[in-house]
C-alpha cells in the first residue's frame, strides 16, 4: 500500500505539493468537473471547509476530465468556475485523470483501498475521499452524497486527536 503522505501533485497555477504538507490533518480529497451536473457541490465543498478548517481539516480538489468531457477547459477556465463562481479556497490541483492506466496515483491508490461499486474506478465526477488525520482512507462517498451530508463523518474525524 502506497502512502498518502510520499505522494504530491501539481497545483491548479503550477507547483508542485507533497502531500506530507497536509500530516495531521483530515482531508477530504474530490474529483471535480466545471460542466457538471454536481458542479454546485463547490459551493457545499466551501461551507464545510470553512466550517471545519480551523479544526485541521482541508480539502483537495482534482480536476478531471474521463467523465463525459464535463472538465474540458485550460487551468483559467477551471480557476474561473471554482474560485471566482464558487468562491472556493480550498486547494485545486491541476487537471488529472483518475480512472485507467494513466490515473494519477493518489486514485490508484484511494480506489485500490476503498473500491466502491465498481471496483477499483471512480464512478463520476465528485466522488470523495475522508482521510483521517494518518492520512489513512477512512471512508468513501459517492458523486450525488452532497457536503452537508458529510458534516457527521467530518466532524467525527476532526474530533480525533491530531
Amino acid at each position: 500500500m502506497r502512502d498518502f503522505y510520499a505522494m504530491k501533485a501539481s497545483l491548479l497555477y503550477g507547483g508542485d505539493v507533497q502531500f506530507d504538507a497536509y500530516e495531521g490533518q483530515v482531508v477530504l480529497i474530490v474529483n471535480t468537473a466545471s460542466l457538471c451536473g454536481f458542479t454546485p457541490q463547490y459551493a457545499g465543498l466551501e461551507a464545510l471547509y470553512r466550517k471545519y478548517r480551523d479544526r485541521g481539516f482541508v480539502i483537495l480538489g482534482f480536476p478531471c476530465n474521463q467523465f463525459g468531457r464535463q472538465e474540458p477547459g485550460d487551468a483559467g477556465e477551471i480557476g474561473r468556475t471554482c474560485y471566482a463562481r464558487y468562491g472556493v479556497s480550498f486547494p485545486m490541483f491541476a487537471k488529472i485523470e483518475v480512472n485507467g492506466p494513466q490515473a494519477h496515483p493518489l486514485f490508484a491508490w484511494l480506489t485500490a483501498v476503498l473500491p466502491g461499486w465498481l471496483g477499483g474506478r471512480v464512478r463520476w465526477n465528485f466522488t470523495k475521499f475522508l482521510l483521517d488525520r494518518e492520512g489513512r482512507p477512512l471512508r468513501r462517498f459517492a458523486p450525488y452524497t452532497k457536503p452537508a451530508q458529510l458534516d457527521a463523518a467530518v466532524a467525527a474525524a476532526v474530533r480525533s486527536p491530531p
